[in-house]
This record gives C-alpha cells, structure tokens and sequence, in this order.
C-alpha cells in the first residue's frame, strides 16, 4: 500500500481524487492540501510516496512545487489544461491526468506509481540485475548489463545502452550512484559513471570503452588509480 497526499486549489477536486483513491485498493491518501505552503511544510515532516498534484494553483504552481521535493518522489499531475503534458514529462512523472477523469484512467495511473514503488523495495534482492528508472511516463527495467556508461546532464542523466537508444531520466549522480552495485560500477567523473567490465584501456586520463572515450575528472584520479591498481 502507498501512501498518498492531494495537492489542489479546488476542493471539489480534492473530493474526487479522495474518493477515487478509496475505491483503489493500492494507495492511502492521508491528507489534502488547497494550499502549497501548508502542504510543503506537512511534506518536509512526514514524507509520503505518492502526490496527486494540480499544476496550475494561485500561489505556487504544481510544476515549481514539485521541483522543490526529492527527485525520487512519485508524481502524478492533474490539470485541465494538456498544454502542460510535456511539462510533466520532462520532470518524469509518474502519469499526467486531464480534468475531468473517469475512475477507471486514474486506477491506471495509480497502479503504475504502485508497480514502480514494488520495484524499488526489490533492489536488495540477490538475484536483482535490474535498475528500474522512470522516464517516458513509464518504469524502464535496464538490465545492469546492457549499461555502456552514464552520462550526467544538469538535472538529468542519459544513460547510453547496447544497442538501444539513450533513456533520459531526471535524477541526480548521486541517487543513481546509490542505485548502482559498488562492485559493478565507478563514478570516474562528475558528469560520467562507467561499467568497470566494460573498460579496454586506460590513457592519459581517458578511459576507453572500446571506441568510446571517457574523461577522468581531476577528482577521481586517485579512485580510478586504486581501482586499476586493486
């Protein structure tokens, strides 16, 4: 079960999605919000998996609200305007609902926040040999092995695969470091992170993946130095 706060500036939305999340039979909504600062304020004490959130509100717009929050924080934005459907993509939320929606649209979103939750309390298993990432309003599962590196841009990290195209996903260095088997991979630069089984070569501070280059920051020298040397 996840739990769930709503974060709107009409209260007859509010009902609706309080309803509906009482019909689900995967999501607890433990509270409701017209205003964002109350609600920023309930967050930051009593974290939850899962927003139901408007993206145009008087004070504070759903869009800058949510970046305010940890980037692992499920999202699904409700709003009547579909202008703001690719906004809502770039900061890989969990699904976007236009108003109004029926029942059956918003148990779709919500099973997806819950089969991305599921998959992430998996990560510890011993037989787990898959990153879950969500971009694309889905949940990829990326096999550790099909990772050729990691690139990080700004807010985001593309990660370039065999033979697939690149996945974007919002989500800093650190969170996918933490994502990653220590024994399987190594930040080598600020904007990169490699398979170490996939290196060929190592010169002159570049690290070679077959025909790809990647730099060696000057803060990791000594970690890619003792990696070699181990």
């Amino acid at each position: 079960m996840i739990t769930a706060v709503a974060i709107d500036d009409e209260p007859l939305a509010l009902d609706v999605i309080k309803a509906f999340c009482e019909r689900a039979s995967v999501v607890t909504l433990v509270r409701t919000f017209t205003d964002t600062k109350e609600a920023l304020k309930y967050l930051q004490r009593n974290p939850v998996d899962l927003l139901f959130l408007d993206i145009r509100m008087p004070a504070m717009s759903g869009i800058e609200f949510y970046k305010q929050l940890p980037t692992d924080t499920m999202a699904i934005f409700t709003t009547a305007y579909s202008e703001y459907a690719v906004e809502g993509f770039n900061l890989n939320a969990i699904d976007y609902l236009l108003k109004p929606f029926e029942y059956e649209r918003f148990k779709k979103a919500v099973d997806k926040a819950n089969e991305y939750h599921a998959a992430l309390n998996v990560r510890d298993s011993v037989s787990q040999q898959y990153l879950y990432i969500r971009a694309d309003y889905s949940i990829m599962k990326i096999a550790f092995t099909d990772i050729q590196y990691i690139e990080g841009l700004d807010n985001y990290l593309k990660i370039h695969l065999l033979d697939q195209k690149p996945i974007v996903a919002r989500m800093s260095m650190k969170a996918m470091a933490e994502k990653l088997p220590e024994n399987e991979f190594v930040r080598v630069h600020r904007s990169y992170i490699i398979p170490f089984s996939k290196v060929t070569a190592v010169r002159n501070k570049i690290i070679h993946l077959g025909d790809i280059q990647i730099p060696i920051g000057s803060n990791y020298v000594d970690v890619v130095s003792d990696l070699f040397n181990g």
